[in-house]
């Protein structure tokens, strides 16, 4: 029988670091990485839209229960910046046996917009006005200690893996 898969879900603004530490955790576990942002940039889709978005991720979860389902890690990097989308995956997760981890990537506005402004891959460009709304929302989202206790195990950034 097939061990369990493990589900990382990288939850951040753009801009936190999110693509940095996935492809980290790829590596360090052979992990499958779903980032939105790559297949519509590969897909030339603009990344604002929401409605091919949607369907990307759901194509991307259908590939990340796959990956559980044989034992792999599934690592999304979704930004999933509200608890009940975090919940949801989660849920979902553990419901087929899967072991779920959580990286939160928490990073200053002014550094958020230090990054963005400097990649300058955003279309349209945001501006810093966008960047310091999404965080002040985001400060409302933050992972308190009862979604931290339903994950098996909560990652840092700094957190090194066998």
């Amino acid at each position: 029988m097939t061990e369990p898969g493990c589900l990382v879900v990288v939850s951040g603004l753009p801009g936190s670091g999110k693509t940095t530490q996935a492809k980290r955790l790829q590596a360090e576990r052979s992990g499958v990485r779903f980032c939105p942002d790559e297949w519509m940039t590969a897909l030339r889709v603009n990344l604002w839209d929401g409605e091919f978005r949607a369907r990307v991720e759901s194509l991307q979860w259908d590939v990340a229960l796959d990956v559980l389902r044989s034992g792999g890690t599934a690592i999304i990097e979704w930004g999933t910046w509200g608890r009940d989308e975090r919940e949801r995956l989660r849920a979902e997760a553990s419901t087929r046996g899967a072991r779920t981890e959580l990286l939160f990537l928490d990073v200053p506005a002014d550094v958020l917009w230090a990054r963005i402004d400097k990649r300058g891959m955003e279309d349209p460009p945001m501006k810093r006005s966008d960047v310091i709304e999404m965080h002040e929302f985001m400060q409302g989202q933050r992972p308190d200690e009862d979604e931290c206790r339903a994950f098996d195990v909560v990652l840092s950034p700094s957190t090194k893996l066998p």
